[in-house]
């Protein structure tokens, strides 16, 4: 999600012994690489599809994987922001490694946050958000603009813990979101609420719709208009936003006829195909956004790709290609 800031520390503190301690009761063979298949990364699933362990999916029903429900203290560090939550993890990165930079244009990631609980790490490991670079300390809670490019390094020897979970946010979320922050900001008084153990479960909530079967109009020119607002300035623009304005009258009279009916799938299908043809024609894989990537790329991602569920759902995975390498520059 774009911020108003690289970085937001949310007004939340936890007892980072506790969470690392509960972590290495699971074990190791809780711990699976990462998908991508990224040297030096890999993770333990604790929100999935289906609360499914093996080939977890960010779409589809969400639920606490077995690894979650043994872990009590993890579950109250959930609860306490008051979210609704996606897919979820515990992220680790060997020493000596790092995550490649890149930014997040994915559908997954245009309405969701990323949340990130330290809890094993380092003060050499350091987080690049845009123009911004931070150290998170352990027991810390943050968001960051994931439509920014970014990266991380661990340039210790040894591994780097955090939590990383995914929401759309919640009523209590968004109000720690306004007392959250910006890094870098002295705030008169602020401080943040420490979360300690307590005994008892947590009750967390969980997305159960997160993928359109077919995008509605109204969601289609959301996309539109804030690709627009984020294409650098240039001729292309123009061309390119002549091609989009009928794109979406035309989706619009599809949607007024078959809505999600599987009977208008041909010529939804046939919709976007032209689109695209004409979006190449107009030089939208030419066309540059604010934060580097490629106009075209994006709005594959946002729209061409998710608008209909038939044409390839797991295309929504960020993980099998819905972020775009952009290169800020490496880490000392």
């Amino acid at each position: 999600m774009k911020l108003p800031a690289p970085f937001i520390q949310l007004p939340l503190a936890f007892d980072a012994d506790a969470l690392a301690a509960e972590i290495a009761a699971l074990g190791e063979k809780t711990w699976f690489p990462h998908p991508a298949g990224y040297p030096g990364n890999d993770y333990l699933p604790l929100v999935s599809a289906g609360g499914a362990v093996a080939g977890e999916s960010p779409t589809g029903p969400m639920a606490p994987t077995e690894f979650l429900l043994r872990s009590p203290y993890l579950m109250q560090v959930l609860e306490s922001f008051g979210a609704v939550w996606g897919r979820s993890r515990l992220m680790r990165l060997a020493g000596n490694a790092e995550v490649t930079p890149h930014a997040d244009l994915g559908y997954y990631w245009r309405d969701r946050l990323r949340v990130h609980v330290p809890i094993v790490t380092f003060p050499q490991v350091r987080f690049r958000c845009g123009p911004a670079e931070i150290n998170m300390a352990a027991g810390e809670a943050w968001v960051f603009d994931t439509w920014l490019p970014h990266l991380v390094s661990n340039p210790t020897g040894q591994s780097r813990i955090h939590l990383v979970a995914d929401t759309v946010g919640g009523a209590r979320f968004w109000d720690l979101f306004q007392g959250g922050k910006p890094h870098g900001m002295a705030l008169p008084d602020w401080a943040p609420l420490s979360v300690a153990r307590r005994p008892g479960q947590a009750e967390l909530e969980y997305e159960q719709l997160n993928a359109p079967v077919v995008m509605s109009p109204w969601e289609v020119r959301d996309h539109i208009q804030f690709l627009m607002r984020e294409a650098q300035p240039g001729p292309a623009v123009q061309q390119v936003g002549a091609v989009l304005t009928p794109f979406h009258r035309v989706w619009r009279s599809l949607w007024a006829l078959y809505g999600e009916s599987p009977a208008g799938e041909d010529r939804y299908r046939q919709a976007l195909d032209v689109v695209t043809g004409e979006l190449r024609n107009a030089g939208a894989e030419q066309l540059r956004l604010i934060n580097g990537a490629s106009f075209m790329t994006a709005f594959a991602s946002l729209v061409i790709n998710p608008a209909l569920a038939a044409l390839a759902p797991e295309i929504l995975a960020e993980d099998r290609g819905g972020g775009a390498t952009a290169a800020p520059g490496r880490l000392n």
